[in-house]
């Protein structure tokens, strides 16, 4: 198939992205009908969800994605900690904690029984998460009732609430940080405004730094201001080591890829800089692919990194992550504009590739990497094209291959059958 086969009536690729968080993770969208919604509003063919600490929504998800005529592409994103790196105070992907790094699976199969590694480190992942959510909750309802608000607020009243508003069963939820801030930030809204002004003052320990009548920014600041390192509500955070993130990825037939931040922070972290190195470095990792959110970089930026990774032999994908409440556009942009056309033709050929390979290990294929993270023989070329096929032929009544409707023994619902 030659790219001519895909383009759309604007002489296009098809719209694809790799990365968005969908509800119950924080995310702009209310739901996953509404995600879904919105891909298909911009004509994108391929989506890749892409959450924390739970994957229950996955079936759900690929089933609204497939009735849609989406493609629904599984992926996974940690928070991991590589103690040499840490030791030795390099920024990797997280500007702030050295030896903290991100890491991410593409084409994971989700819905086949997991291993029991895959099984301790995922319960691991949840576990560690839901206790920290709950001591920041705990810290900050203390912090706040000392500061004149009382809010009754509980991480299970929290969960719940976010349950409710993305319509799934509340065991799917594990909070994070930007549900906690929402949480407060709403019980804030509900005071008149000099008091409310009043409380955030003590809580802070003085003035607020932008519009509180700003739901999006004053979530930010109760974010920067009292959850983060040095601040009242601070628990640390419980990240895997990097060979345990890396292996749940391979146990779940998935991609190890790495999320570049790039020029998304400066100066741009050491272990990313300069881009060729940083290909070669995820290569010694047995990493064989890369991602990029382009909305936080500039075009040029996304070129360069986009040509070191493809230079290497790498894969890079592209998302947009949706993990804040500004309702961007699906499709991947720059921060300063659109993707090029090398860039948009990376991105597209990455999601060929992890759809391919998808698709081929859930037939017990060979795909882009094995079972111990290396690349098969399988060519690349050989993926795209079968990815592309997948991508631009799949009917909206007909399931993408080795998606089953869901979990076994698990309705949409979450509830047993």
């Amino acid at each position: 198939m030659t790219d001519s086969d895909v383009l759309d009536a604007a002489g296009k690729l098809p719209v694809v992205n790799t990365h968005v968080h969908v509800p119950p993770n924080f995310s702009a969208f209310a739901t996953v009908a509404d995600a879904i919604g919105a891909a298909v509003a911009e004509g994108a063919r391929a989506v890749g969800i892409s959450n924390f600490f739970d994957q229950q929504v996955y079936a759900l998800f690929a089933e609204q994605a497939e009735a849609a005529g989406v493609v629904p592409l599984y992926g996974l994103e940690f928070i991991t900690l590589d103690e040499e790196l840490a030791a030795a105070g390099v920024r990797v992907n997280d500007p702030a904690n050295p030896g903290r790094m991100y890491l991410c699976g593409k084409g994971i199969s989700p819905f086949t029984r997991k291993s029991d590694a895959a099984s301790r480190i995922a319960a691991a992942i949840r576990s560690g998460n839901d206790e920290r959510a709950s001591a920041m909750v705990g810290r900050l309802a203390e912090w706040f009732a000392a500061c004149g608000l009382d809010t009754g607020l509980t991480a299970a009243a929290i969960a719940q609430d976010v349950a409710d508003a993305a319509q799934v069963p509340v065991a799917w939820v594990s909070l994070q940080e930007r549900h906690i801030a929402m949480a407060f930030q709403r019980a804030l809204a509900a005071l008149p405004r000099e008091e409310r002004a009043a409380v955030l003052d003590r809580a802070y320990g003085g003035p607020s730094g932008v519009d509180i009548d700003d739901p999006a920014a004053l979530q930010g600041e109760l974010r920067s201001r009292l959850i983060k390192v040095g601040t009242p509500g601070f628990v640390p955070e419980v990240p895997l080591s990097f060979a345990d993130a890396y292996r749940y990825v391979l146990e779940m037939d998935g991609i190890p890829t790495y999320p570049t931040l790039a020029d998304g922070v400066q100066p741009v972290c050491p272990f990313e800089d300069p881009a060729p190195r940083l290909a070669a470095q995820l290569i010694e990792r047995g990493i064989h692919a890369a991602e990029l959110i382009p909305v936080r970089n500039t075009g040029a930026c996304v070129d360069a990194y986009v040509r070191a990774f493809t230079d290497a032999g790498l894969i890079v994908t592209g998302g947009t992550e949706h993990n804040t409440p500004d309702r961007i556009p699906v499709e991947p942009a720059c921060v300063d504009g659109p993707l090029s056309d090398d860039a948009r033709q990376a991105f597209w050929e990455a999601a060929c590739v992890v759809a391919a390979h998808q698709h081929e290990v859930a037939h017990g294929r060979p795909g882009y990497v094995d079972a111990t993270g290396a690349r098969t023989p399988v060519p690349t070329a050989m993926l795209i094209e079968i990815g592309s096929e997948l991508i631009r032929l799949v009917p909206s009544s007909r399931r993408t291959p080795g998606s089953p409707a869901a979990p076994v023994g698990m309705d949409h619902k979450g509830e047993n059958r």
